[in-house]
């Protein structure tokens, strides 16, 4: 059995209905179990007043009932909205505000309660779910998705990737995180498992891996920073994990160093890189590292090729996306639609703000965002530039950089950060004896104004809520070091 994104609904029942389709915290369904669960959910909301069109807020973690209540908006033609319940309650309350949405199932309560008290239809139609990023107003944009979009997505991973039958795909990535979607949506199409991994179980490193090496995933897909956080583990390899065949990542830069240290854990795996913002359906380039490219080792890695629905043209250094993949447009936001989409050649496309090269073979590098752009005694700098630099330092495993202001806004200076690839107490650190002579090395690679002023060692970067190196905690922890009464870190 497996669930079929085109026609979203379930497929091939006559087969397969006692494989495990569906791994949680208190443990397992089947496929037979999950439509089971998924028809009884429908008939529920049904029951309460749901209606097509008409967009359901899911709240929730990493539960089964999280899952069967996405699967069952997908059948009703319901948009869903994915929201995480590490969001404060006044969040989760004004999203379903924003989108007007009559329900909100909470997944962990497995209850219907009130969302909006102005319910309404969208004015789009079609469309499988909305999801909300961060906005610079302050409040949270919706990004509309189509069901034609998610059957686009689900066939890449069912026709390109090479999976094998029913693989099994380890899902840590929060729900509301567009990149969560290569994981359920390419364990269901392909009549595979979708392990979720809730915080509780990922904090406890042994029982991490013994979940997983007992559930059998064979797909990781997740950001590099969440990966180098296992890393610390040394039975993060493959005698735990003997059935880990594929990594794929996304979200950030993939450098040479991990795929490499990846490979010395798991010497059979295969790297697949990719890349593609919320507004693209998760992503729209892809590459596997071969052997070519892994002699070659660019630093970071390219994010590959665009999908065969997708088209990607750099316009004055941006990446700019076209195909039916892309979204519908932002939920209330005709300001944003102005300036962020446009057509080409009847497609919706839409300009990233990231920035990027193609080169001859159509190889697409990401070179950082729009906005983590700076300018700094008058050069214009990527922070993304720098960051590969220090990750390519002797012994690091990765890199971040930050530009300290002023209160009004002038940049006074650069801070790197290194992660050493040896383990080492949490936090700011003095940096290790080999990188004593860091300035002269990276003034092999980058121009002076670009070099940071000092250069401090921590281990274990903080991370976001999407698993993502996160600067303002780095900062964070650049200023109390500075300001308490403790030895400063060496430069």
């Amino acid at each position: 059995m497996r669930f079929d994104f085109n026609r979203c609904d379930f497929a091939d029942a006559q087969a397969g209905a006692d494989a495990i389709a569906v791994v949680d915290a208190q443990g397992a369904l089947s496929w037979g179990a999950l439509r089971a669960a998924t028809e009884a959910w429908e008939q529920a909301a049904v029951a309460m007043g749901a209606r097509a069109g008409e967009p359901l807020v899911i709240s929730g973690h990493k539960e089964a009932a999280f899952l069967v209540a996405m699967l069952g908006c997908l059948r009703l033609g319901i948009p869903f909205v994915p929201v995480d319940v590490i969001n404060p309650p006044e969040r989760i309350a004004r999203i379903g505000d924003l989108v007007r949405a009559g329900l909100r199932y909470d997944a962990q309560g497995q209850a219907f309660v009130p969302a909006s008290g102005d319910p309404a239809l969208l004015d789009e139609q079609a469309l499988a779910y909305i999801m909300f990023t961060s906005g610079s107003t302050g409040d949270p944009k919706g990004v509309q998705i189509g069901r034609e979009s998610v059957a686009l997505f689900a066939g890449w991973i069912r026709d390109c990737l090479n999976l094998g039958a029913a693989p099994v795909f380890m899902d840590q990535m929060l729900f509301s995180f567009d990149f969560s979607l290569f994981n359920w949506v390419g364990a269901l199409e392909l009549g595979g498992t979708c392990v979720l991994c809730p915080r509780e179980t990922i904090a406890q490193r042994d029982a991490f891996v013994s979940y997983l090496a007992a559930t059998r995933i064979s797909v990781w897909a997740s950001t590099p920073s969440f990966v180098r956080q296992q890393l610390f583990n040394p039975d993060f390899d493959h005698a735990h994990l003997p059935d880990l065949r594929v990594f794929v990542f996304g979200a950030e830069s993939l450098t040479p160093a991990m795929a490499e240290e990846l490979w010395q854990r798991f010497p059979q795996v295969r790297i697949v890189n990719s890349y593609g913002p919320t507004e693209a359906t998760c992503s729209t380039t892809w590459v596997e590292i071969d052997p070519a490219l892994r002699a070659a080792a660019p630093n970071p890695f390219p994010i590959g090729r665009a999908k065969p629905y997708a088209e990607v043209f750099i316009e004055n250094g941006e990446i700019n996306i076209v195909g039916d993949h892309v979204m519908r447009g932002y939920l209330n936001r005709p300001d944003l639609n102005a300036t962020r989409m446009f057509t080409r050649n009847g497609k919706r496309g839409y300009r990233s703000g990231d920035l990027g090269e193609i080169d001859a073979q159509g190889l697409v590098t990401f070179r950082g965002r729009i906005d983590d752009q700076i300018k700094l005694h008058g050069y214009r700098i990527e922070l993304a530039e720098i960051d590969a630099a220090i990750a390519a330092l002797p012994g690091a495993r990765a890199g971040a950089t930050v530009a300290l202001r002023r209160p009004d806004g002038a940049i006074v200076r650069l801070i790197g950060f290194v992660e050493p690839a040896v383990a080492g107490p949490a936090g700011l650190q003095p940096l290790p004896d080999g990188l004593v002579d860091w300035k002269h090395t990276l003034g092999r690679h980058l121009p002076p104004y670009m070099i940071p002023s000092e250069l401090v060692a921590c281990h274990r970067f903080p991370t976001t809520s999407t698993d993502k190196a996160d600067r303002k905690q780095l900062e964070r922890l650049y200023l109390e070091a500075r300001l308490s009464k403790n030895p400063e870190p060496q430069a």
